[in-house]
């Protein structure tokens, strides 16, 4: 791939101590940034751009949220870290403050979105040894094909992505793939009375924002009452008003067994995630049997519940909704031959590149970022666009200009 691009030598400086000291793990774009505010990034060189990634739907909020900083900040001089061998004054605090917002009996607080996954998987297989019946060590986990819940040994054995899972194995047994969007496969897979639960996202992000057809996720719901599989929704990235509504699952009125969030669970500040679920689920799960060093500390109690305030507070489901069939409907305006197709949902959107060069849409990411907007392709041919959901009107319409002038260099 071509990834040449000028770039100014203070930013230069900064790759290079990457390139050297850094595992080669990630392939960024050549920007180097300092700064956060709102909807907006600053370079190095100050040079402002529209974020238009959100930390992967991390920063929901906007970038250093004043109320979100403030919590932070006032914990941070009080008590950060007392590990689970204790109590602390706000776990209990928290606990209740999340429980009651979406309304499940318990959470188990974790960090990183991962360890969510990984935690969902532990109370699934749990559960179904202990209340479902299923013999020892024959539990079975689905998942849908085109997944992405992180890069641990679990998550990858649950991959069908080759750039995930070539040459790590073994892998983790007990996992079984089914098509996504795929309510008769779905249920054939049910059938088979040691599937313990199904683990899927309702809106696929990594594989380029996949909407499936209405009827999916309520479909899910009654399969899993049907054959008794609990359903565990991984709403980690489509979670908390990123696609017009508090949870993806609610554009379809239906409640998960299993609820994983992380991500914009923190604003952006720090890693946070939660799993939630009802008292016959939870509790399966004795002392000494599941935990984390630093899930559930105070700083991240009062982080979380000042993230998920602000959400409410400033309605940004509605305005991620509103935005985002704006965005659409500029998009669709341009009627650019180089894109093919418009997806999404509030706002969480991509794009699939049309274009003879097969990295046409790393060039077109070089050339936004050039113009002053901030996205990443994902799997060759397709770009996300997901802003931080303060986006107002006049900014979509920048943006869009920038996209516009932008797609005119793929000629």
């Amino acid at each position: 791939m071509n990834t040449s691009t000028q770039v100014n030598s203070t930013s230069q400086y900064f790759l290079d101590l990457e390139e050297e000291y850094g595992a080669h793990n990630y392939h960024p774009l050549p920007v180097v940034l300092k700064k956060g505010l709102g909807v907006h990034l600053w370079d190095v060189e100050n040079k402002q751009y529209f974020d238009f990634l959100s930390g992967y739907s991390a920063v929901n909020q906007g970038h250093c949220h004043p109320q979100i900083i403030s919590a932070l900040i006032e914990q941070a001089q009080v008590l950060t870290l007392t590990s689970r061998a204790f109590h602390n004054n706000l776990l209990g605090e928290y606990e209740k403050y999340i429980t009651s917002y979406f309304g499940y009996d318990k959470v188990l607080p974790m960090n990183t979105g991962v360890e969510g996954g990984e935690t969902a998987i532990k109370l699934a297989r749990r559960w179904g040894y202990t209340v479902k019946g299923i013999e020892e060590n024959k539990a079975k986990i689905l998942f849908a094909e085109g997944n992405f819940w992180g890069r641990t040994m679990a998550a990858i054995s649950s991959s069908t992505d080759p750039s995930s899972y070539k040459n790590f194995g073994p892998y983790m047994p007990g996992f079984e793939i089914v098509p996504y969007n795929d309510l008769l496969s779905l249920e054939k897979a049910m059938q088979d009375k040691n599937v313990a639960a199904f683990m899927f996202e309702p809106i696929q992000g990594e594989a380029g924002v996949v909407v499936p057809d209405d009827g999916y996720i309520s479909g899910i719901r009654v399969l899993c009452d049907k054959y008794n599989v609990l359903m565990i929704a991984d709403e980690i990235q489509t979670g908390l008003a990123r696609t017009g509504k508090m949870l993806a699952c609610d554009h379809e009125n239906t409640r998960p067994d299993i609820l994983i969030l992380g991500k914009a669970l923190s604003g952006g500040t720090l890693p946070i995630s939660a799993v939630l679920a009802d008292n016959e689920i939870m509790m399966t799960i004795k002392p000494g049997e599941h935990g984390s060093t630093y899930g559930g500390n105070p700083l991240a109690c009062k982080v979380a519940m000042e993230a998920l305030r602000v959400l409410k507070d400033e309605n940004m489901e509605a305005n991620a909704m509103a935005m985002g069939i704006l965005f659409r409907a500029e998009l669709s305006k341009l009627n650019s031959p180089f894109i093919s197709v418009i997806r999404g949902r509030g706002l969480l959107n991509a794009i699939v590149i049309k274009h003879s060069n097969k990295d046409a849409a790393w060039k077109l990411c070089i050339e936004l970022m050039k113009n002053g907007l901030l996205a990443k392709p994902t799997h060759g041919d397709i770009i996300r666009f997901a802003p931080p959901l303060i986006i107002t009107e006049k900014q979509i319409l920048e943006a869009v200009n920038i996209i516009e002038k932008s797609l005119s260099t793929l000629a």
